[in-house]
């Protein structure tokens, strides 16, 4: 069941379900965000290993 489908209802269990989904995944995105900024900051730099 989706929140756009007519037969949602926002109850408790929704709310606690849909709060940490979005929680969860705010910091999964902000940390993959964090590494892929310093990766390019750092090969910029020229910090990358050289083999």
């Amino acid at each position: 069941m989706f929140p756009f489908s007519f037969e949602w209802v926002w109850d408790m269990a929704h709310l606690i379900f849909m709060g940490g989904l979005w929680y969860a995944l705010s910091i999964l995105g902000a940390g993959m965000t964090y590494c892929i900024i310093k990766t390019i900051i750092d090969t910029n730099k020229g910090k990358g290993c050289h083999h």
